[in-house]
């Protein structure tokens, strides 16, 4: 694609470190990375180090493209053992990282084509019609890896028509022709020609097409490059839909048969097309020349300035500031992309900037809970892009007072019922309780973060989230049964109790803001669904509080309730294909059931029993 470009292959013992070696380094404006795992054998851990990589390349002007995996919608369906159900492909499934889908060219000779090169060695007359690629077999998947992250939220850019409103990021972001069977690529190795096909192609052609764009902005200044280019990519879809070609046929949908393979659930897995944003060829392939040609003007990006004002300059820990950043770009014209707003080394949130008639805004509310006593210095930053220079501004706001950790309630995280059990990750809920908002970016869980440490009965709990209104914390699977627990919030000195009982289980089903199961809002009779429960209680073999599975745990040793555990769809028993904590995950059971063929069409209740206890009702849409 870009027959000129300068290509360093940076070769290690293991990928990963050849990629962080090529960021530290920066070695390129443009990576390209034909490798990704499952996003449910992949460590928490190692998720957050790529988001971490990804956002140091943005910052260094790198724009990370990868391939968004070969097995369809069921990327973790592949190998020996299996994680059936719908999955997607890390590192693609980072916000910061450009994943690659793939489609298949539906035309030959004649209407698209020359039956022969001309001077300039093109052969192509028009857009070729395209539809998902899916040139799966029975037992060999070979479609376009995409859907929802179960590990990273929907970025405030990933908006537009299609686009599912579920919280979670969605990958890929585009997708190319990449069929190994229909117009493949043809490579010359080994001392022959070969065809080649899959999304490994088409991140290798996306990452060619960013060195030509690069080199065109670069026109008039000599430097250019675009970084996270996804923000960019989204609004052009809703500005310049030209940029890209609408794919909305086909499906990414893989037809998994288990065989001898153990914990494995035979039943199709994967996404349809359709109109605008899909799960399953995203926003569709590129048309070059408009994307390449998006700014309006070349040369020196346009300066920007900002102004950051407050609703208030003096508040009391209860009062809630609304904060708005306001960019303005000299030339008249409106900024787009996201602001972040700072405390500190904390970044409180991002938002988006929405456009107005000569300027954009972003608007972030926060209470005092959220600040120190005192003046608290709120920063905000645009990062800017190739059209516009990144602008920052900040206000200052005063909490009166500060006051002691106070507990309102504790309740499970999935179900938000007041039930609890050994092992279940609970949420704790009131004011002060944290100085500041952080998640645990390792394993195994860390049982202090920005000062704050609980306990439940002098046993240290694992912290999945602090922040100054709300905990999320793993209760030790050492804690007694049946009788008063004494919880401890210490944030830096200052400390709170509360008290809860915990019972032999206490399971609760995550559930999105529709109240349907995640993994799967819908399925058809017979398919496998999956979901996720937490308050299973007692589990074999043992894992240690705070940690995961080791990732080199085979399925059928990945542990499990020690009770007995069923699912219930719209009042039907469902066969389980597969019940256990996956890799990287703690407190958390993964739960592979079909649903029964004889479940009525339209909302059934899914419930969730371990012993004796019983979940709160999901909602599930059984379609034909």
């Amino acid at each position: 694609m870009a027959r000129n470009a300068r290509i360093l292959y940076v070769y290690s013992n293991n990928v990963m470190d050849a990629l962080q070696f090529a960021i530290d380094q920066n070695l390129a404006q443009v990576i390209s990375v034909s490798y990704g795992l499952c996003e449910l054998r992949s460590s928490s851990a190692s998720l957050r180090s790529y988001q971490t990589w990804a956002r140091q390349a943005n910052a260094q002007g790198i724009t990370w493209v990868n391939a968004a995996g070969d097995s369809g919608g069921a990327d973790c369906a592949a190998g020996t053992s299996a994680i059936t159900g719908l999955a997607v492909d890390a590192p693609a499934s980072v916000p910061e990282v450009t994943g690659i889908g793939g489609t298949t060219l539906t035309a030959s000779m004649g209407t698209y084509w020359n039956t022969t090169n001309n001077s300039t060695d093109e052969s192509v007359l028009s857009y070729i019609p395209e539809t998902v690629w899916n040139d799966s077999t029975t037992g060999s998947p070979a479609a376009g890896g995409g859907g929802l992250s179960v590990f990273f939220a929907k970025p405030a850019w990933q908006t537009g028509l299609g686009v599912p409103n579920t919280g979670a990021r969605t990958v890929p972001d585009i997708s190319l022709a990449v069929s190994a069977n229909h117009n493949g690529y043809l490579v010359y190795t080994g001392g022959s020609l070969s065809v080649f096909g899959g999304t490994s192609a088409g991140t290798s052609v996306f990452a060619g097409m960013i060195a030509l764009l690069n080199q065109y902005l670069a026109q008039g200044t000599g430097t250019g490059s675009v970084g996270n280019i996804n923000p960019r990519l989204y609004s052009l879809a809703q500005t310049l839909p030209s940029a890209f070609h609408d794919v909305t046929s086909g499906t990414n949908a893989i037809t998994v048969t288990c065989g001898a393979r153990r914990n494995c659930s035979t039943g199709s897995y994967g996404h349809s097309a359709g109109v605008g944003y899909d799960l399953a060829s995203r926003l569709g392939s590129v048309d070059f020349y408009n994307l390449v040609t998006w700014k309006t003007e070349a040369g020196t990006p346009a300066t920007t300035n900002m102004t950051l004002t407050s609703t208030a300059a003096t508040i009391s820990v209860g009062d809630t500031v609304r904060l708005t950043a306001t960019v303005v770009a000299p030339n008249g014209a409106v900024p787009l992309g996201g602001v972040t707003f700072r405390l500190g080394n904390v970044i409180l949130g991002t938002a988006a900037l929405i456009a107005g008639p000569s300027q954009s805004t972003a608007t972030w509310s926060l209470t005092g809970s959220n600040l120190s006593a005192g003046p608290n210095t709120i920063v905000a930053e645009y990062g800017g892009n190739t059209s516009y220079t990144g602008a920052n501004a900040s206000t200052t706001i005063t909490v009166t007072q500060l006051s002691d950790p106070w507990i309102a309630a504790f309740t499970n995280a999935a179900s938000f019922r007041s039930v609890y059990a050994p092992g279940m990750l609970m949420s704790v809920f009131g004011s002060q309780l944290a100085p500041a908002t952080l998640n645990a970016t390792s394993l195994p869980l860390p049982q202090e973060m920005a000062g704050v440490s609980v306990t439940i009965n002098g046993l240290p709990a694992p912290l999945m989230y602090v922040s100054p209104t709300s905990l999320n914390i793993q209760i030790p699977y050492e804690v007694a049964i049946d009788s008063p627990l004494t919880v401890a919030v210490n944030n830096n000195g200052r400390i709170a109790t509360g008290s809860v009982i915990t019972a032999q289980s206490a399971p609760g089903i995550f559930i999105d803001i529709n109240s349907a199961p995640i993994y799967n809002a819908s399925a058809a009779r017979g398919q496998i669904g999956t979901l996720y429960i937490t308050g299973a209680g007692a589990i074999s073999p043992a894992v240690a509080t705070g940690f995961a599975p080791d990732p080199g745990t085979i399925v059928s040793n990945l542990p499990r309730p020690q009770q007995s555990l069923s699912v219930m769809v719209g009042g039907v028993s469902a066969p389980l294909q597969f019940v256990g904590i996956p890799w990287g995950s703690v407190g958390v059971v993964q739960v592979n059931y079909q649903i029964p063929n004889n479940v009525p069409l339209g909302t059934n209740a899914v419930v969730v029993q371990i012993g004796n206890a019983t979940s709160a009702e999901a909602y599930l849409t059984i379609v034909p």
